[in-house]
């Protein structure tokens, strides 16, 4: 087992937050609309230039493993108040910088880490309540827009086409956003469920000219196994021709006896028919199986359930009213399914995705919760650049965030004035004794830093722009950094998701509350140097080479 360095008090206290003050002087230089961009090297090809703050603090390690301790820390709370509410990062950041600053000074100066920490978890707690209270609900596609582009750093476009996006698809429904073929941003609407399997065969192709399958008002058959004896399937295959109606087959695959009896059937007009393979693997098929089942009303042919193929009725197949495949992706509109069965499996969903900690799990039920939602809207960013294209990405990223956020909890005054206003709450908070009162005041100064570090970016001393916000007592009022001037900010579209401000101060409190309350750090010792190779030690500078 490796040697360890131990550090204690003061001393441990000191070191974690000269790496917080590292990390956060990188993440604060981008807050706001006159926030400056941060390029991050990379080992090959051009820097990633971004104004993204969690997307920064994810790049920073630090030599020093006492300092890494105390960057990774805020780091780690970038992360979650970007997965919790989407934006907000560089807020939370910037607070938790704040409380752990005056908090180390606290504690140096011998007041008690247990009472500090409760007067601080009491202030958040009056100053969340607070913004609750000034929240205003979002309900139209305007207000969306607003919120969209200022999390997109002022661009209009981005706003209006999330605005858009959010009104097609609803709140739950996916907006994917990949890289677009040209300079301007598209946007592209897909209508009910899609899945990533094409036709098995060309063979089943009806519209020639878009080389894709094209069903009205079609059965859907879904099968966990493998479609291997004709024998089978041509039971249900008889009772689908005597109805009249097309066929859509999602199964785990199709033998080739299978495949040549539908293909065959479909060229002399017999059977309209197609098939794909089923979604996915594993656990998440089954998941997404069942979830087709819900959109069209069918049962799952699974012998798990005990339902056999041979033994399967025209009530176990699902209803659509259209079905389109191409050669890469099927899309079922208008599906026969019961309504409250397809919330009641949203719901089932969104619980799970709450609970998940898994990365790849939590995007794969996002996409599965925008399917049952009925519909994905796909952003195509254009630029002129790679890097271009990168940047506006993750601009785009963390507006769609922000504006979901937006519509769950309502909406505040931007510029940092939400919490600078909520400050009033913690005026007569009174804590069971001095040390409690020092954590209320340390929560006091530290909110109103965003508005003061939004000032500092914009080249302004930050008290003076506190003062001419504070002067006047209307909620919306505070300063515009983009233009300078002081003014009604929501009139103006400077507005924050309230959900985003109180993930923000939340996360920042809980992290500086676990540096005020650690007393030691114990870190490896970093080994010695590889010994050098024999023979090299004081020859290498004086060689002759012979070519």
């Amino acid at each position: 087992m490796a040697a360890k360095e131990i550090m204690f008090s003061f001393e441990a206290r000191d070191r974690m937050l000269r790496g917080i003050d590292t990390l956060a002087n990188a993440v604060s230089v981008t807050l706001g609309p006159r926030g400056r961009n941060v390029a991050i090297g990379r080992e090959h090809g051009a820097p990633r230039v971004t104004k993204d703050g969690v997307t920064v603090a994810r790049e920073i390690e630090l030599d020093n493993k006492f300092e890494n301790m105390g960057a990774q820390m805020v780091r780690e709370i970038a992360t979650k108040t970007s997965y919790q509410a989407g934006d907000g990062t560089t807020t939370a950041v910037v607070l938790a910088h704040a409380i752990a600053r005056e908090g180390a000074k606290a504690v140096a100066a011998g007041m008690n880490p247990m009472d500090l920490k409760r007067g601080i978890d009491f202030a958040v707690e009056a100053v969340v309540a607070e913004l609750k209270n000034s929240a205003t609900k979002v309900t139209s596609n305007v207000e969306i827009a607003q919120v969209g582009t200022i999390s997109a750093n002022g661009d209009r476009e981005i706003g209006r086409c999330l605005a858009n996006a959010m009104k097609r698809v609803g709140n739950d429904g996916v907006i994917t956003v990949e890289d677009g073929t040209s300079l301007e941003t598209e946007l592209e609407f897909v209508e009910g469920m899609q899945f990533d399997r094409g036709y098995i065969s060309p063979h089943f192709i009806t519209n020639r000219a878009k080389m894709r399958v094209e069903m009205q008002d079609a059965y859907v058959l879904i099968s966990e196994k493998k479609l291997s004896s004709l024998n089978e399937i041509l039971p249900l295959l008889e009772k689908v021709v005597q109805a009249g109606k097309p066929l859509l087959i999602i199964a785990d695959d199709v033998e080739s006896e299978v495949m040549a009896a539908l293909v065959v059937n479909k060229l002399r007009g017999a059977l309209k028919v197609a098939a794909v393979k089923a979604p996915a693997y594993g656990n998440l098929r089954k998941a997404m199986l069942q979830d087709l089942a819900l959109m069209t009303g069918a049962t799952v042919i699974s012998e798990d359930l005990g339902i056999k193929l041979e033994h399967a009725s025209l009530d176990m197949l699902g209803r659509t009213k259209k079905v389109m495949i191409d050669k890469a992706n099927t899309t079922i509109v208008g599906g026969a399914g019961k309504r409250e069965r397809i919330e009641a499996r949203i719901a089932e969903i969104k619980l799970e995705l709450a609970e998940t900690t898994s990365d790849f799990d939590r995007e794969k039920l996002q996409e599965r919760l925008a399917r049952l939602a009925g519909g994905v809207a796909v952003i195509r960013v254009g630029g002129a650049t790679e890097v271009e294209v990168r940047e506006k990405k993750d601009r785009i990223d963390d507006a769609m965030n922000a504006t979901r956020a937006a519509v769950a909890e309502g909406i505040l005054p931007g510029g940092g004035v939400a919490l600078l206003r909520a400050g009033r709450a913690l005026k007569k908070l009174k804590g069971s004794n001095e040390d409690q009162q020092v954590g209320i005041a340390i929560v006091r100064k530290a909110i109103t830093w965003p508005a003061r570090q939004i000032a500092i970016n914009a080249g302004l001393e930050g008290s003076v722009v506190i003062a001419g916000i504070l002067e006047n007592d209307d909620n919306a009022y505070g300063y515009d950094a983009q233009s300078g001037v002081y003014g009604d900010l929501v009139s103006k579209g400077i507005i924050d998701p309230a959900k985003v401000v109180r993930t923000a101060l939340q996360g920042a409190a809980s992290v500086a509350g676990l540096l005020i309350m650690t007393e030691a750090m114990v870190a490896e010792v970093p080994g010695p140097p590889p010994p050098e190779l024999p023979g090299h030690e004081h020859h290498h500078h004086d060689m002759d080479l012979d070519f």
